[in-house]
């Protein structure tokens, strides 16, 4: 069979590595890839993007199923123009989506369905938002209510800092229309985790759980970003725990879809903050999966991953069996300069090869390519920088501190001018369990 993968980034390289080591898959086509793709054994970028062409390549190349990896063809609707032409797809349709791309949205539908939250107000004026600011405690969470692609969010540890925010989103339109509107909610204080599921609209599949870094630099210091890195499982979440997230976040949500006569089915994405008495509280729903999660959630799948996707294409995702590697995977991602603001392109990426040679027969770790791009050198190729994260450095360990280890040992063989990476992935783990 053959199967397209909607996306460019490490999260659709995973996903299209994984599909391919299904033996009823011959060939994964990726729409538009990276450098990481074009080089898989079996995986062809596709350069297309228009959502009516991509409808008419799955016809010509009788596609058996698509996987919508990126928010923004969701938020375009292309799950309603595939459905609409009988094509097989898995991901949400538009109107479901809006749990992700309206942060207003998903806040009201939460409070609808009594699903735990932190609270917020609702602000299009920047003097009304000034001045709530003003009457409260510090920090505050400013968060821009459309897709702003990872940058809408902003955990002001000041006030002075959350007034920055507010003008730089309300006034100086930094995210552009994402910005029209935006929220500020209360700091929720706690572990976060990320909690990933699959449903095909009434039954729910939990993927492994994992924790992802979201700030740039060591001991969750800097600027927020896309993610640093992330490993799975994460010891955070006990069995107690996720029985306590499926019942009160999970199946409300999908059963409060349904209930407003919007079907769901995809890939369900639950961003937690969990307090020291285990009680959890939805930051944000994505209507995907993460990245950098999905690397070694991926990684540690030992599943015919496009067999589960089918069952949940077509409604059978009771009869579905998942099966893990009991191993810890852990992904350090490393960014181009400049991220997450401004990061630099076409900077030469060092020592690829080696590692490629390496994971040739060997799954216990594999290089995940997010922002890269092959380029024509004389005679030869190169593979340069084309994006914000470029690589997801992904392991397999007995411990978390082993598939840190095993990580950083490869992590420390790549490089690229002035590069980026955190040394401490992993850390919050190792330190509990030490």
């Amino acid at each position: 069979m053959r199967v397209l993968v909607i996306g460019g980034g490490g999260r659709e390289h995973a996903i299209a590595w994984k599909l391919k080591q299904s033996p009823r898959v011959d060939k994964v086509f990726v729409v538009p890839g990276n450098a990481g793709t074009a080089l898989e054994p079996g995986v062809e970028n596709v350069g297309i993007t228009e959502i009516p062409e991509l409808v008419e390549f799955a016809q010509k190349e009788s596609i058996a199923i698509t996987i919508v990896g990126p928010e923004a063809p969701l938020a375009n609707g292309i799950v309603n123009d595939f459905e609409k032409a009988r094509l097989k797809i898995f991901g949400p349709t538009w109107q479901a989506a809006q749990l992700e791309t309206s942060k207003i949205f998903a806040k009201e539908f939460m409070l609808r369905h009594k699903i735990p939250t932190a609270g917020y107000m609702r602000f299009t004026d920047a003097l009304c938002a000034h001045r709530y600011i003003d009457e409260n405690p510090a920090p505050l969470v400013i968060k821009a209510n459309g897709l702003a692609s990872g940058k809408g969010v902003v955990v002001a540890e000041t006030k002075e800092q959350a007034h920055s925010a507010v003008d730089a989103i309300l006034v100086a339109k930094s995210l552009g229309n994402a910005g029209n509107e935006i929220l500020i909610e209360e700091f929720l204080q706690g572990t976060e985790v990320s909690f990933i599921v699959m449903t095909d609209g009434q039954y729910v599949l939990p993927l492994a759980n994992s924790q992802d870094h979201k700030r740039l630099y060591d001991g969750d210091q800097g600027p927020n970003t896309g993610g640093m890195g992330a490993y799975s499982p994460t010891p955070f979440v006990s069995s107690t725990l996720h029985e306590k997230i499926m019942q009160e976040i999970i199946h409300p949500a999908i059963d409060g879809m349904r209930q407003e006569n919007i079907q769901y089915r995809g890939f369900l994405y639950a961003g937690l903050m969990i307090s020291q008495n285990e009680q959890p509280k939805v930051l944000e729903f994505n209507c995907r999966l993460g990245d950098p999660e999905t690397q070694p959630i991926m990684l540690r799948l030992k599943s015919d991953f496009f067999s589960i996707i089918e069952h949940a294409v077509n409604e059978t995702l009771d009869n579905a069996l998942i099966e893990w590697d009991s191993r810890i995977a852990l992904g350090v991602v490393i960014a181009a300069h400049g991220y997450p603001e401004n990061p630099r392109r076409n900077d030469v990426i060092q020592g690829l090869t080696e590692s490629m040679l390496a994971q040739k027969d060997n799954n216990d770790f594999h290089v995940f390519h997010s922002g890269t791009v092959i380029r024509k050198n004389g005679t030869s190729d190169e593979i340069v920088t084309a994006g914000g994260r470029v690589l997801c450095v992904t392991a397999l360990g007995e411990t978390v501190k082993i598939a840190q280890q095993n990580s950083y040992q490869l992590v420390d063989k790549i490089s690229f001018k002035d590069c980026q990476f955190r040394r401490d992935i992993g850390y919050q783990s190792i330190r509990r369990l030490s």
